[in-house]
């Protein structure tokens, strides 16, 4: 009887796993230089620029520092200033939120036309912005200019626009109206209009939804769109510095006044006003970064 044939006793090994996530990793060098050149770029464009802006502020010490801000012109560029935001930011607030009220919630024709609209201040230059209220509102313009449909009614009603507050508030709230309804925007259109709907057949009235529905899902982005609004109002200086004239005491916002005093050699008042408005950027960044975190808490605990 023949015997049985032998039985390989040879194992195939299974080719071994690769380790999740080696393969997506660069080399440590590469990560290193990017890492590295990303906090050189931060620090030499950012860090340092506001370093100096403070180190200059204070060289002739805190009392010449103070002292700055005690001069009547100062005062008054600083009053000009808070006038001009506590003006348009409200406006374009109220603005954001019926823009973004209207985009994010209605389908109409003209839509993408309107989102296009939105974004012109910021394709426009401000210089070109400015140029172009002059041309529109000034005493000889196309509006109240002796060719326009209204000659001279300016110059008889006695009412200064152009090299006057109100021009001054009117661009700024030109270059500053797209910033809320940007930022209401995609939220609005991310959370949808599913609880509003819920609020409505439940017997809400519009102002009802708004107030306990709508407000308290933007409000947050509704804030940060305010703080971006008011620092970009508080340093805006192409367009204002075309309608302002330069009056001193009169139509010179806090740009402009630093701008004034830096041309007078005045060093040390001129990067004390601008520490101030520096202040404003980064108070707007705490804003940011306090916004975020709320948002990402608020995300967590839903989850």
């Amino acid at each position: 009887m023949a015997a049985a044939a032998p039985v390989s006793t040879v194992r195939r090994t299974a080719p071994a796993a690769p380790v999740a996530g080696t393969a997506r990793q660069d080399p440590p060098w590469i990560r290193n230089t990017v890492i590295g050149f990303s906090v050189v770029a931060v620090a030499v464009f950012l860090v340092a620029p506001l370093a100096v802006l403070f180190i200059e502020a204070f060289r002739k010490g805190a009392q010449v520092y103070f002292a700055s801000f005690t001069d009547p012109t100062a005062w008054n560029a600083i009053v000009l200033t808070l006038t001009v935001s506590a003006i348009a930011v409200p406006l374009n607030a109220v603005f954001g939120l019926a823009a973004a009220w209207c985009i994010a919630r209605f389908r109409f024709p003209g839509r993408s036309l309107l989102l296009t609209l939105l974004d012109l201040p910021f394709a426009v230059s401000p210089v070109v912005a400015g140029l172009m209220f002059v041309l529109l509102l000034g005493v000889n313009g196309v509006v109240f200019g002796e060719h326009g449909p209204f000659p001279g009614w300016l110059d008889d009603h006695d009412i200064r626009i152009i090299f006057a507050t109100p021009g001054i508030v009117i661009a700024t709230i030109f270059v500053t109206l797209p910033f809320v309804a940007r930022e209401l925007i995609p939220l609005m259109e991310q959370q949808g209009a599913d609880e509003e709907l819920a609020a409505i057949s439940l017997g809400a009235n519009g102002r009802q939804m708004f107030r306990h529905v709508t407000l308290p899902n933007i409000r947050w982005a509704l804030f940060y769109g305010i703080v971006l609004c008011n620092a970009r109002a508080m340093g805006e200086f192409g367009a204002v510095s075309v309608v302002s004239g330069h009056i001193r005491n009169e139509t010179n916002t806090l740009p402009l006044h630093i701008e004034i005093l830096y041309n007078e050699y005045n060093f040390a008042a001129s990067f004390a006003i601008a520490s101030l408005l520096a202040l404003v950027a980064l108070f707007s960044l705490f804003a940011k970064v306090f916004v975020e975190w709320r948002e990402a808490r608020a995300a967590s605990a839903a989850q």
